[in-house]
């Protein structure tokens, strides 16, 4: 069973998700913390105005792990631009284009044209196993990669994920230089499903990691503390009946 297993005993990689320096300066410490990721949309949520300071702040903290910034551009001459400069911050960054932009025009001739020249491609938003396919074709033969499939949203249209994700898995593992990421995960149990087929990594926010110490609780006392604090908060709001 997936709750069974401890965190040392998991074979997937744990890459935190995340844009607060804070946070990711601590999370280094953690050993079971292999790798990052980030967005745009987690750096403005976290605030961040300058994107090179921050890469840069960030890659000085991090000790060679690996890292995945984003481009943010639409048309794809100026992602290459972009991707090739963020390519030349570190030999462990790689970085994020999205399946497509905007406009469902594919990325797959930038993403080709990037990894055979050294870029390390993070391959991002991929929801389909078509879209496995088409990249895993692109990225083939070129530099490491990541392929990130976004499970958790999957599972928000109502759809297991666990099928497409295995079926990915074996796209992906036939090609020496990818990795699949299991990507936007919504609740601890997912990685243990990660886990539990083999996914190569599991990108993690902050408030999933903070649950990792309840793996393996016991659920009677987990019970116990859920009545008491029904009971608390019941207490503290002063109902009357």
């Amino acid at each position: 069973m997936y709750g069974l297993k401890s965190v040392s005993d998991l074979r997937v990689q744990i890459y935190a998700d995340g844009a607060d320096k804070g946070t990711i300066v601590q999370l280094c410490s953690v050993p079971y913390i292999r790798g990052f990721t980030t967005n745009p949309t987690l750096m403005r949520k976290a605030g961040v105005t300058d994107y090179g300071a921050f890469a840069h702040d960030v890659l000085a903290c991090i000790a060679g792990r690996p890292i995945s910034f984003e481009v943010f551009a639409d048309e794809f001459a100026d992602m290459e631009v972009q991707a090739r400069e963020i390519a030349s911050w570190g030999s462990n960054v790689y970085v994020k284009i999205p399946v497509t932009n905007t406009r469902r025009e594919p990325a797959l001739d930038l993403m080709c044209r990037l990894a055979h020249s050294g870029v390390r491609v993070n391959a991002t938003a991929l929801m389909t196993l078509e879209q496995v396919a088409d990249v895993a074709t692109a990225l083939a033969g070129g530099a490491p990669s990541y392929i990130s499939v976004f499970a958790g949203r999957i599972a928000d249209t109502g759809r297991d994920p666990l099928p497409i994700m295995t079926a990915a898995l074996e796209i992906t593992g036939s090609h020496e230089n990818m990795e699949l990421i299991w990507a936007s995960p919504r609740e601890v149990l997912n990685i243990f499903q990660a886990d539990d087929i083999g996914c190569d990594i599991i990108t993690v926010t902050s408030d999933l990691l903070k649950k990792l110490g309840m793996v393996g609780k016991d659920l009677d006392e987990f019970s116990l503390e859920t009545v008491r604090m029904f009971y608390h908060d019941a207490c503290q709001s002063g109902y009357l009946l």
